[in-house]
């Protein structure tokens, strides 16, 4: 057996029952390249307090980045990333109904003041009153 082999088995050994690298380490990750591109330009461009200010963000987020890693508590670890992966959801989700709205020209959208539901009517109905399916508010609108 090569060392490599060994190396990689003794890894493996480590790691097992650990955390690991998830979607939001990955996301994490990313900005810590990001933040380490933004220090870097700093640095080159002379700016002394842009690239210190960058070197304060990256060792904590470092620091956060390698705890999540080995971390050994896979249930709080898990629902941190469940949450994440439910916000990035959600802002996908809100993005592409916007744009599938907008490009619906039979309809027009209202939001209802009260509950925040979104309420679709047939275009060129005129002057209407829709009643909010969800809390039965009334809604004064023109199509």
């Amino acid at each position: 057996m090569g060392i490599f082999r060994k190396i990689g088995n003794a890894f493996a050994r480590f790691m097992y029952g650990r955390n690991g690298m998830d979607q939001l380490n990955v996301a994490l990750l990313r900005v810590y390249l990001g933040i380490f591109i933004v220090q870097m330009v700093c640095s080159l461009a002379k700016l002394g307090v842009g690239a210190r200010i960058c070197e304060l963000l990256l060792w904590p987020l470092m620091i956060l980045i390698f705890f999540r890693m080995f971390s050994k508590k896979l249930y709080k670890r898990q629902g941190e990333n469940t949450k994440y992966l439910n916000w990035i959801w959600g802002m996908k989700n809100r993005s592409q109904g916007a744009k599938a709205r907008h490009a619906d020209k039979d309809h027009k959208y209202f939001t209802c003041k009260q509950c925040k539901t979104i309420c679709r009517v047939p275009v060129g109905k005129g002057k209407i009153i829709i009643t909010c399916p969800k809390c039965g508010a009334k809604i004064n609108a023109k199509t």
